[in-house]
């Protein structure tokens, strides 16, 4: 019964407003792919409305078939995953210095993580930047 609906909802005609669903049971921290949302021809409040916004996106929890899909069901795809190797980058004026690390937890870029310094062993916080690597110090709070 569930899938004729979905069928349906799928063949629908278009309609003033559009709202996107899961096509599938998508997991937690699975990247979104285009064919894993579909719009269908209903106003579902709170669903998001293109398709543009959502792939490429991470799922922050876990999205069945046939239900909308809501802004704060997605976010950015994470750049550093916990215990992951990754170069700590400390930047003050005209100074760098960069140094391994090990990521504490997830994030994607601009998250604020913590990371433990494997020279000193101690734990810093820094922002992931775009390339992957940790910036702390100063430039960490942009």
């Amino acid at each position: 019964m569930r899938r004729l609906v979905l069928v349906l909802m799928l063949l629908a005609p278009p309609a003033l407003a559009d709202s996107m669903i899961a096509t599938r049971t998508i997991h937690a921290l699975s990247v979104i792919g285009p064919d894993d949302v579909a719009m269908v021809a209903a106003d579902i409040p709170g669903a998001m409305t293109k398709l543009d916004d959502a792939i490429g996106q991470e799922a922050k929890v876990t999205l069945y078939a046939g239900r909308p899909i809501v802004e704060g069901d997605l976010g950015a795809p994470a750049l550093v995953k916990r215990s992951q190797l990754v170069t700590l980058v400390f930047q003050a004026d005209g100074l760098t210095i960069h140094t391994d690390g090990r990521a504490l937890e997830r994030g994607a870029s601009g998250d604020l993580i913590h990371v433990m310094n494997l020279s000193s062993h101690l734990t810093v916080s820094g922002a992931v930047a775009p390339d992957g690597s940790v910036v702390v110090g100063p430039k960490s709070k942009d």
